[in-house]
């Protein structure tokens, strides 16, 4: 296991695109972080150059605190998995699990006996002993992304790397290699550094989470601590399901003021001043059932989603489109069009700058 990070890296490309924009960020021994954000937000950029299959610009890339820049992919102890399982088709598992650690794919020879154990211990701790001789086109899509990780695990990695690996599996599938992934990471505690543009991936995998947009690291926190406390209006609409409502307006006399609309600030957010945005979760919006409470706020149902365990409720308030969730069944099905209270004054809300 080693440590890795980014000093002040940045990508440019020929065309003048730059990808990542002075990234500083540090991947502590042992830690799982996930790179979280949109398309062309500069993750698989960040983790490409991490590999070695991208130049940077400038700034410093270290890995075990050595400086990796100058350093072929196949020299820098890493173990790498991608979106594409990269099988040879016309091997077995074991022999594509066994691959890497033949002379010329191995920084270092590997002895048959341990090549032999290695790979044992893989297809053991895999569950592909009943599938060990078939080839790639033989295995279904979750057990060819076992043989992918497992091909990277076997080389013993400092660090692991993958990327979006499970985007070519359906939704089931996709729920049950989350937490193989996590397990097999529980037991190896490999450095893995891991890409992703699904936020419900980042929160479950990851010990932390780096947030990038338009190539800058927007936050690097915890997965909860993102959620509860985004460090601004970016990072607070992409991570959620659905996102934190955020409404412009300016905060004064204790409330909070966006044209017709007024209500008082929770606890936490009062004697705050200035302009900006009010953070609430959907599922943080109180429903009333008198329209004189202090906190009332008017609000017209404009959709509803009957989830099935959850509902989500859309909801006009004077002039603001808002989304509030609930357990479905908790309270009567709302009509489009209906006439509701609700309460935007909740002690986890946030007030946010940008």
């Amino acid at each position: 296991m080693s440590t890795v990070e980014f000093s002040r890296v940045t990508k440019e490309f020929g065309d003048g695109t730059v990808a990542l924009d002075s990234l500083s960020l540090t991947v502590e021994e042992g830690e799982f972080l996930v790179l979280l954000g949109p398309s062309g937000c500069g993750k698989s950029t960040a983790l490409r150059l991490l590999a070695g299959l991208e130049e940077a610009t400038s700034g410093d890339i270290l890995i075990g605190g050595n400086r990796v820049n100058d350093l072929p992919p196949g020299a820098r102890g890493l173990g790498m998995v991608f979106q594409s399982y990269a099988l040879y088709p016309h091997m077995s598992v074991a022999e594509n699990l066994g691959f890497g650690l033949r002379r010329g794919a191995h920084p270092t020879p590997i002895d048959e006996p341990e090549m032999a154990e290695r790979v044992d211990g893989a297809v053991e701790m895999l569950g592909l002993r009943e599938v060990i001789d078939r080839k790639p086109r033989e295995l279904s899509g979750g057990q060819q992304q076992r043989v992918a990780i497992g091909r990277a695990l076997v080389r013993r990695p400092s660090v692991l790397l993958m990327d979006e690996p499970l985007s070519n599996l359906d939704a089931k599938l996709r729920n049950r290699m989350r937490l193989e992934i996590r397990r097999l990471h529980e037991l190896h505690g490999t450095t893995t550094v891991y890409v992703t543009h699904d936020q419900v991936e980042a929160m479950t995998l990851a010990d932390r989470i780096a947030v990038l947009d338009g190539g800058r690291l927007q936050q690097h926190d915890r997965p909860l601590d993102a959620y509860h406390r985004p460090a601004n209006s970016f990072v607070a609409s992409f991570i959620g399901t659905p996102p934190m409502n955020l409404i412009e307006g300016e905060v004064r006399s204790n409330g909070f003021h966006s044209g017709e609309l007024s209500f008082p600030l929770p606890a936490h957010l009062q004697n705050r001043t200035g302009s900006g945005f009010y953070g609430i979760r959907p599922e943080c919006i109180g429903w009333l059932d008198s329209a004189d409470a202090p906190e009332a706020v008017p609000a017209t149902v404009i959709g509803y989603e009957n989830l099935g365990s959850a509902a989500v409720i859309h909801l006009d308030v004077l002039g603001h489109e808002v989304t509030a969730s609930h357990l479905a069944g908790s309270s009567t099905d709302m009509d489009v069009g209906g006439k509701i209270s609700i309460s935007l004054t909740h002690a986890s809300a946030v007030l946010l700058e940008e």
